[in-house]
């Protein structure tokens, strides 16, 4: 009989504002991946715009631990493609899981090694383990999801590529920037440990990142200055952008929706997203 499984992974928004290449999280939206032996046959169908060949990210992660040709690779993806989204954190993470499994589970360490292909930890450990994570020596520490916090997600249709994201960024900063962040950072992550939303209003401001890409993304960023005028706790350029994570109180959500729909008239979508407590997961 053929081997075949199912893979759901989340999304993720990576650096939560303060929190560079540290702090991600999961979030409800998903990409699936489903992997058929085929013997004699290697095949990527997706109605996506990516590789069908063997560079697909979802094929090099199972790569990683089992030959794929002799498989068939069907991806479907709700998750925008717009940048910031883990969107390749998500394909590796999925391939990994899928070979893993066909393994029989636990033969190696998979967010090491999803590390290894994506390159930093932030993104692959929060699709890979659902929640809030905080990256640290090599490892992670996971944050379950405060009750009562919702997320507005706009995703513009215009993409910025993650590396010109990475080369607006200096090779060093001022200090004071650096202490401003470790200062919101920590107070974001209490806050979201404790279930405190004033903190995690309180925490979500960045120095390091943001205003250096403002050139890539003005209308993210000017998105996310009207949010907290719209009731928001905050927001934050999700990833290396131009997604915004827009942070509300679930009772204030729909009213923060509405409020802001027509600020992204004409250049993003705005959906409501909950905090993905559960990462990567086989599914059949």
């Amino acid at each position: 009989m053929a081997r075949h499984v199912v893979v759901r992974v989340p999304a993720s928004s990576a650096n939560l504002g303060p929190g560079f290449d540290v702090l991600a999280a999961a979030l409800g939206i998903h990409m699936e991946l489903e992997v058929v032996e085929t013997p004699g046959v290697f095949a990527v169908e997706t109605d996506l715009q990516i590789s069908r060949d063997r560079r697909n990210l979802a094929v090099r992660g199972f790569e990683r631990l089992l030959a794929p040709d002799d498989f068939t690779f069907r991806i479907r993806s709700e998750i925008p493609l717009c940048g910031g989204l883990g969107t390749s954190a998500a394909a590796y993470v999925a391939g990994l899981v899928a070979a893993d499994h066909l393994l029989g589970g636990g033969t190696t360490d998979l967010l090491a090694a999803a590390t290894d292909l994506e390159g930093h930890p932030d993104n692959v450990a929060a699709a890979l383990l659902g929640g809030i994570v905080i990256c640290v020596d090599g490892g992670t520490a996971g944050i379950a999801p405060p009750e009562g916090l919702e997320l507005l997600l706009a995703t513009p249709y215009a993409a910025v590529r993650t590396r010109q994201a990475r080369e607006a960024l200096p090779a060093a900063v001022p200090i004071e920037e650096a202490v401003f962040n470790i200062a919101h950072a920590a107070t974001l992550t209490l806050g979201l440990a404790t279930g405190d939303l004033d903190l995690v209003a309180r925490g979500l401001a960045d120095r390091l990142h943001q205003d250096r890409r403002a050139h890539l993304y003005p209308q993210s960023l000017a998105l996310a200055a009207q949010a907290r005028a719209a009731g928001a706790l905050g927001a934050t350029i999700s990833g290396a952008g131009p997604a915004v994570l827009i942070w509300v109180r679930s009772a204030r959500a729909a009213e923060v929706f509405d409020a802001l729909v027509p600020a992204v008239a004409g250049w993003a979508d705005l959906r409501r997203v909950a905090i993905e407590a559960v990462g990567a997961r086989v599914v059949g």
